[in-house]
């Protein structure tokens, strides 16, 4: 069976299964289970805490929504099961797939609540070291501005580099830019956004605050160059009252990440570790490593602080 591929639909209840059994090992504690019950499907049983569990995982839930919330909730756990059930009858539980995709999910959910487990003896950020923060960032506070922002990704040689940056600094227009790509044949793509500092990558939001309206940055990229253009941009200052939650959120996640590696790195100094196989031997000089999709990425123990959550920032800002 390992070596045979999976219909469509069974595939979509091995991803059911794995979900299903999930949820029943953190669904908690079983000894009142009989008083919980809020569904049975068949022989089997969904109980509130089940509900609480996926209920809890739903960030921004107000109370007078948790009713209507735990109904729709319940109606997708019996889905859930009936599908469980169903595979389970199927024997897709075997499957080899499905057993290491199950395997896969726990490891990622014990290794996540051991990074929690470390990051909960982290010292949160004092009002001097937020202060600081907020001052020495002054693009994305003080300073802070909402981009419209143009972007071309160019295919070329690095030999063409200088006569495209050359034609870039003699243009008047993106579209006069873009007309010369044409006419040189070199192949290129582009997309347009509306960005707030916040969502700009940390590492460049001091290099575009620089920019004035109608600038461009150009920066390598894996296929050629990459040209930023600035279209616009208007002012939307925060003041450090605002700024604060956020500011905390992100210096506390940095530090929880840290501690981490910190505690990765004597786990791994102090256990025995042996390469096999080929991995046995160093590394082809020169060879660019491969990027593994998301989906086949081991959990990461902690979020890498690269800079300020998006989404943290908005809800900590106020902002729409």
């Amino acid at each position: 069976m390992a070596n045979q591929l999976i219909h469509p639909r069974a595939s979509q209840l091995l991803v059911a299964v794995a979900a299903a059994a999930l949820l029943a090992a953190c669904g908690g504690d079983k000894g009142d289970k009989a008083s919980q019950t809020a569904a049975k499907v068949n022989k089997e049983e969904i109980t509130v805490h089940q509900i609480n569990f996926v209920l809890q995982r739903q960030p921004g839930l107000k109370p007078e929504q948790a009713e209507a919330a735990s109904r729709q909730v319940l109606e997708r756990l019996i889905d859930q099961e009936l599908a469980v059930q169903k595979g389970q009858e199927l024997k897709l539980d075997r499957d080899p797939r499905v057993v290491q995709q199950i395997e896969a999910a726990k490891r990622e959910i014990v290794a996540r609540a051991y990074a929690e487990r470390i990051g909960e003896g982290v010292a949160k950020p004092s009002s001097e070291e937020i202060a600081k923060y907020y001052n020495d960032k002054p693009a994305l506070f003080k300073e802070r501005r909402i981009y419209s922002l143009q972007e071309l990704q160019i295919e070329a040689r690095p030999e063409q580099f200088e006569a495209i940056r050359a034609k870039l600094a003699a243009s008047k227009s993106l579209n006069e830019f873009a007309e010369y790509l044409k006419s040189a044949e070199l192949r290129f793509n582009g997309n347009q956004a509306v960005r707030a500092a916040e969502q700009l990558p940390l590492a460049s939001v001091d290099a575009i605050a620089r920019m004035k309206d109608g600038d461009s940055m150009v920066s390598p990229s894996p296929a050629g160059l990459t040209v930023l253009f600035l279209v616009g941009s208007r002012s939307q200052p925060v003041d450090e009252a605002r700024a604060r939650p956020a500011i905390e959120a992100f210096l506390l996640n940095q530090r929880k990440a840290e501690a981490v590696q910190k505690d990765v790195k004597a786990l791994r100094d102090s256990s025995k570790i042996e390469y096999v196989g080929k991995f046995a031997q160093p590394a082809a000089a020169g060879a660019p490593a491969a990027q593994p999709a998301a989906s086949e990425t081991p959990a990461v123990v902690a979020p890498a602080a690269s800079g300020l959550d998006h989404d943290a920032i908005s809800k900590g800002m106020g902002l729409k």
